[in-house]
């Protein structure tokens, strides 16, 4: 699948893009590159990528208005955007997510998480599925299964809660997508339940403390993804 996927990165730092460029290549992904957001555009129209990796600090256009545009655009709606970030900020990825951002990924780089990521987000993308979806999911030692509403590790059952199953079950619909705290309340209690923020932390917590800390990551001030 990876020799037919195609990957735009946008990065103003000529030194970022070719250590990208480099690395995703070597996975045997087609890549691109633009040094600027009036580049990228046009590349997205003429190589049509299934993955943006998107600088959001970048001169005269930033990453976010690159992403609002490319949004609007016909034909993109399946294009996974994913932001290339060094500030912490929450406001600033509230904003991204807002603007129709799929994820981040922090600088410095590390070459190892960045395929990891890449390969999770390319796992969304509708035109690079395969075959009948599966009433099963693995993950590593994980293992649930959707029909029976069991979880397994290493082949040992967890016992959770219908709430901790649905929480888990929505999270691990988009690896790698930060669901945000309000779609997580309506997706999960619905929008006529009316429920504080802590219910979520509550669950998370619960959550971790069955499968593990590692596959359930906070994004400070916006919510909650699955990774592995």
């Amino acid at each position: 699948m990876a020799d037919k996927t195609k990957i735009l990165v946008v990065d103003d730092e000529i030194d970022i893009t070719e250590i990208l460029e480099y690395n995703l290549k070597k996975e045997g992904y087609e890549v691109q590159t633009a040094p600027n957001g009036v580049d990228a555009i046009q590349k997205v129209k003429e190589f049509a990528p299934h993955l943006i990796i998107l600088d959001i600090m970048m001169p005269e256009m930033d990453g976010i208005e690159v992403c609002e545009i490319v949004r609007s655009m016909q034909g993109t709606q399946d294009i996974i955007i994913c932001f290339l970030t060094a500030r912490s900020e929450s406001f600033t990825h509230i904003s991204a997510l807002e603007s129709g951002g799929d994820d981040f990924i922090s600088k410095p780089i590390k070459p190892k998480v960045l395929l990891s990521r890449v390969k999770a987000l390319l796992r969304r993308h509708p035109s690079l599925k395969t075959g009948v979806a599966s009433s099963k999911a693995i993950y590593g030692d994980l293992e649930i299964d959707f029909e029976q509403y069991e979880v397994t590790i290493a082949g040992r059952k967890i016992p959770l809660a219908k709430k901790e199953f649905e929480l888990l079950k929505l999270l691990t619909s988009r690896p790698g997508k930060v669901f945000q705290r309000e779609e997580i309340l309506a997706k999960v209690w619905g929008i006529d339940v009316i429920v504080g923020n802590r219910t979520i932390d509550v669950h998370i917590r619960k959550l971790r403390e069955k499968i593990g800390s590692h596959y359930i990551q906070t994004m400070k001030g916006v919510g909650y993804k699955f990774d592995f």
